[in-house]
């Protein structure tokens, strides 16, 4: 059984050697408790063992180590403009052994190799081939729990602390023509087609379409923050009308699912 306050007091250790008055880390340390309730919450929904859905929560809760030092090394969360923080994060956690300050786990455990394949995979644009049903089932319980949060982080959070760049910038940029297309055709925007701050609000909101569960769905609707994030406040006439388009489309997926 997992000790949640062992992991708890191994995640705090271990995120205090970094600036928490920076609202950078405070933004990752608090994405992780809410990424890991949520895990745990869709695990409990699929009618998972009280083990995998402490599992999932675990899981939860170590998927963004890999922040924290990227962060520190590269000043940004941008994986393109640094390093990939998912694989990172295995790096930390499996590579240089950090993962048995959080559990008592040996390597030849199935939970060992879950743990890592989730972290691997829950930034891929799709997970990796050749899993098993428990490894492939776990990833997409943490990256659907961490979708439904980066919607929250997107719409809570201030763009100039998750951009880089300036509000005014951003509401007055257009949706890249790509980018459109990609949403109308509902699934998970391509990073390479992302030209502008305003693609990337487009992009969060386009993982929707990517969640697996239907708890996953519920809590969207639940939370709110789809919407408020589909109804950004552009002053470009040309991106408002793209957001009305963005919004019927995004309905319209709803109502089917």
């Amino acid at each position: 059984m997992v000790n949640r306050q062992r992991v708890k007091d191994a995640f705090a250790e271990y995120t205090s050697q970094y600036d928490n008055s920076d609202g950078k880390i405070k933004l990752k340390v608090d994405h992780t408790y809410r990424v890991a309730a949520l895990c745990g919450r869709i695990a409990q929904s699929l009618g998972l063992t009280i083990e995998d859905v402490q599992l999932a929560w675990v899981i939860g809760m170590l998927h963004d180590v890999g922040r924290f030092e990227q962060l520190r090394q590269y000043g940004t969360f941008s994986d393109e403009d640094s390093i990939d923080h998912a694989q990172y994060g295995v790096r930390i956690l499996f590579g240089e052994k950090k993962i048995f300050d959080y559990l008592p786990i040996t390597e030849d455990e199935e939970a060992y190799r879950i743990i890592r394949t989730a972290i691997w995979n829950h930034n891929a644009y799709r997970i990796e081939e050749g899993l098993s049903g428990r490894e492939e089932l776990f990833c997409n319980i943490l990256r659907d729990g961490d979708k439904i949060d980066i919607l929250k982080v997107n719409h809570d959070i201030p763009i100039e602390i998750i951009y880089d760049t300036s509000i005014e910038k951003v509401k007055n940029e257009t949706v890249t023509p790509e980018v459109m297309e990609q949403f109308f055709e509902r699934h998970a925007i391509l990073r390479a087609t992302k030209r502008a701050c305003i693609d990337s609000i487009v992009g969060h909101a386009a993982l929707v379409f990517e969640l697996v569960f239907d708890e996953s769905l519920k809590i969207v609707k639940e939370q709110g923050y789809l919407d408020k994030l589909l109804n950004f406040e552009s002053e470009n006439p040309i991106t408002k009308k793209q957001f009305v388009q963005l919004r019927r489309c995004m309905a319209s997926y709803l109502e089917c699912v």
